[in-house]
């Protein structure tokens, strides 16, 4: 499947994306908020299974309304765990350290900021996880996933329209890298992702993408890795990164990798 293959549909904030596979489709929620949410529907025989939430309420209330005539089988709560007023029925799944990640953890502080940030127009709410799941294949409402455990939640492989989904890719933008070891990490992973040959790369906060963006995305983090091995803090290397990069965007993730770079 081309990551450019699709038919969209123009909501009132937001655009969906839609990727027909024949038996399956995929719905790819391009929010339009202030921090470039994502959000994906899987959908097989009129039942759906949901990768992440919205997070805001104007896309909340458009994206439950987009889904009113579908049967929604479970919601996969992997990084973004804010959003909890959206599909409050909805049977939750969520790996043990991702539920710690967003109640006290790195995603607790996220939410945080982002609620001390854009006010009451952000829900702040935490989804409450009803299925514990392990690494390993999961069936939810007949549709196949494999769950991949990660240091702070979960990846997610979708084999039946062979993609998988992992919370950031960005191929000209900006990404959260924590250091040189996170920076091998990612470029290791990206790698697999290329050896196994994957049509679709989802992530949270990008339009899906494919094996020539993660190849990009590599050399990237590459880059990143020399330039900070040349530079004596964090303002000389964000100087350097924008000099290096001058379009790309996200530029509040540059400022924290930084932060982990040059702590």
């Amino acid at each position: 499947m081309n990551k450019n293959t699709y038919t969209s549909v123009k909501l009132t904030k937001g655009e969906m994306n839609v990727y027909d596979f024949g038996t399956i489709r995929l719905h790819a929620y391009k929010t339009n908020d202030l921090i470039d949410d994502e959000v994906f529907v899987v959908e097989k025989d009129g039942v759906a299974v949901i990768i992440e939430s919205p997070c805001f309420f104007d896309n909340i209330q458009e994206l439950a309304e987009y889904l009113q005539d579908l049967e929604i089988a479970g919601i996969l709560v992997a990084y973004h765990g804010a959003g909890a007023t959206f599909m409050p029925e909805a049977p939750k799944y969520a790996t043990a350290n991702a539920v710690e990640y967003s109640q006290n953890g790195g995603g607790k502080a996220l939410i945080d900021n982002f609620t001390a940030a854009f006010g009451d127009s952000f829900d702040s709410s935490v989804h409450q996880i009803t299925n514990i799941i392990g690494e390993g294949p999961i069936t939810i409402g007949g549709i196949n996933f494999i769950i991949h455990q990660t240091a702070e939640a979960f990846d997610i492989e979708i084999p039946e329209i062979n993609a998988v989904y992992t919370h950031m890719l960005g191929h000209d933008c900006h990404s959260i890298v924590a250091g040189a070891a996170h920076a091998d990490a990612i470029i290791d992973q990206l790698e697999g992702y290329i050896a196994k040959g994957y049509d679709l790369i989802l992530t949270s906060h990008y339009t899906p993408e494919d094996l020539k963006d993660a190849a990009v995305k590599i050399a990237y983090i590459q880059e990143l890795k020399k330039i900070a091995a040349g530079c004596a803090n964090a303002d000389e290397f964000k100087t350097a990164v924008r000099q290096q990069y001058p379009n790309y965007s996200g530029d509040n993730y540059l400022d924290m990798t930084a932060g982990f770079f040059f702590a």
